[in-house]
């Protein structure tokens, strides 16, 4: 028995399915971001990243894949490329030995550094095209808040 979906029903799916619209938005944001952060040798993934790490402490893993909304595989996978340039170093928790830590090192601060005005000015120029951007942040927020209920998830896996 072959079952099918109605053209109509296929094409509404396609013009009204909030998710599909926020992933080729976030593909979008990726490239435009990717693109203005080349010059200093990052990705918007690793800008990201980065910036999760500034802090006086390093930070628990755990806890930095929470801030991005990845899992702790995925953050693990992320951090390889950032450890082998020397931008990023992963240390033993002295509080719990099986734990682990990450921090910026001097070179991944001045790589965050440089970076920054890059993002400034293209997030900037963003804000420009959106009618309400403190809306839009918001409305974000509220999709990626944990809903009661319904287990912890990542926000994503990048």
């Amino acid at each position: 028995m072959t079952t099918s979906v109605a053209l109509e029903t296929t094409l509404s799916v396609r013009d009204t399915c909030l998710c599909l619209h926020t992933q080729r938005a976030a593909r979008a944001l990726a490239r435009r971001f990717d693109e203005v952060l080349r010059p200093v040798g990052l990705t918007n993934g690793q800008f990201s990243l980065l910036n999760a790490l500034n802090g006086a402490e390093p930070a628990p893993m755990s806890q930095v894949a929470a801030t991005l909304g990845a899992d702790r595989t995925t953050l693990t996978a992320a951090l390889k490329p950032l450890v082998r340039e020397a931008l990023a170093q992963i240390s033993i928790d002295p509080a719990d030995h099986r734990a682990r830590r990450v921090a910026l090192t001097t070179t991944g601060q001045a790589r965050l550094a440089a970076a920054l005005p890059l993002w400034a000015a293209a997030h900037a120029a963003l804000e420009t095209e959106l009618a309400d951007p403190d809306r839009a942040r918001l409305d974000l927020l509220t999709l990626s808040a944990p809903r009661p209920g319904v287990p912890a998830a990542p926000l994503c896996d990048a």
